[in-house]
């Protein structure tokens, strides 16, 4: 029986990542079909907050740093692109770099006062932050107050793609998500991520080990902050607005929401979380004051019956069944003698 077992666990894990890659490959297909079926907009948007969520399950499923003012990476972002695209005629790219960099850099200024704090303080330097953040939104006349920045133009990418066709703007958002997809998968299975999972279950004994655990965080921050970057960028070429709404609490609470629903930790859950949220605030549509009673009894109701998330449920489910697998075929590789 001993000898068995890590010849199982071998026969396990080199099945493992073949399994993941036809998964990745079936969902991309799914995607890609898509939009032939349901409305492109919808489908884009759901990209766009897909990517917001991914960025922050980031951070929280591999760190354990629970941001409450993500809002202000995604809606500052949507601010600089919109502005550059209407005011400044620049090309569409530069603008979405531009958006990017500018939550990138917002995400280090951030990162260096919030990660010298833990746990729920942590959280509340991020949320008092934003909240500062929005009201300077407010205040600016660059932002345009409460009315925001609108009928933001649609230029051709590259002035070859002509993304003022839904159907093609979306697949440009599938190629920028999926890449975004493919690089957080692999930070997840680097050294890397490993390190990170490592702060996050004992950050004690990181720094025994000689990690330099605030660099690794601060990195993380980052990289989660420009994550939400671009999808913020990408979100003002889908509505050609930006609002008030993209950098207040409520729009953090909501992809906080996404990640737990679709399972913190998980590749996939972002996305699953994601078009749970949108179809629900889509279905209650002319109900808007009862979204809130809405999206409180799915909060609890995912802490109750789903605490890993949609994602993070299956994925136990199946491990739980490959173990039992991995049980009986031991037991029959033993002899009786």
């Amino acid at each position: 029986m001993t000898n068995s077992e890590p010849i199982l666990k071998q026969r396990v894990n080199n099945g493992h990542r073949p399994r993941e890659f036809a998964l990745f490959a079936g969902l991309l297909l799914v995607l890609i079909v898509a939009p032939l079926m349901i409305y492109p907009i919808f489908m884009t948007k759901l990209l766009c907050f897909a990517l917001f969520a991914m960025a922050f399950n980031l951070l929280v499923g591999q760190t354990g740093l629970l941001s409450f003012g993500h809002a202000m990476f995604f809606g500052g972002s949507a601010y600089v692109a919109a502005y550059a695209l209407k005011e400044w005629h620049l090309p569409t790219e530069v603008a979405i770099l531009l958006g990017v960099v500018f939550a990138t850099f917002m995400g280090l200024i951030v990162g260096l006062i919030a990660i010298r704090r833990h746990g729920i303080y942590f959280a509340m330097i991020t949320l008092a932050l934003a909240q500062m953040f929005f009201y300077i939104c407010v205040a600016a006349p660059a932002t345009g107050g409460d009315d925001g920045i609108s009928s933001v133009p649609r230029r051709a990418l590259f002035s070859v793609i002509d993304i003022a066709n839904d159907r093609v703007l979306y697949y440009f958002v599938l190629v920028c998500f999926f890449a975004s997809f493919l690089v957080v998968y692999r930070i997840m299975h680097s050294p890397f991520g490993q390190v990170l999972r490592a702060i996050r279950d004992n950050e004690a004994r990181a720094v025994s080990l000689g990690y330099q655990v605030g660099r690794y965080k601060l990195l993380a921050f980052v990289l989660s902050a420009s994550l939400a970057g671009l999808a913020g960028a990408l979100k003002v070429l889908v509505f050609r607005l930006a609002t008030l709404v993209d950098v207040s609490w409520t729009t953090s609470g909501e992809v906080i929401l996404m990640a737990l629903i679709g399972g913190i930790g998980t590749v996939i859950g972002p996305l699953l979380g994601a078009a749970f949220m949108l179809t629900l605030q889509s279905s209650l549509q002319g109900l808007a004051q009862w979204m809130p009673v809405a999206q409180g009894t799915v909060f609890v109701l995912a802490v109750l019956v789903l605490p890993r998330g949609i994602a993070g449920t299956f994925r136990a489910l199946r491990e739980r069944s490959r173990m039992k697998a991995s049980g009986r075929t031991a037991d029959e590789g033993v002899s009786p003698n």
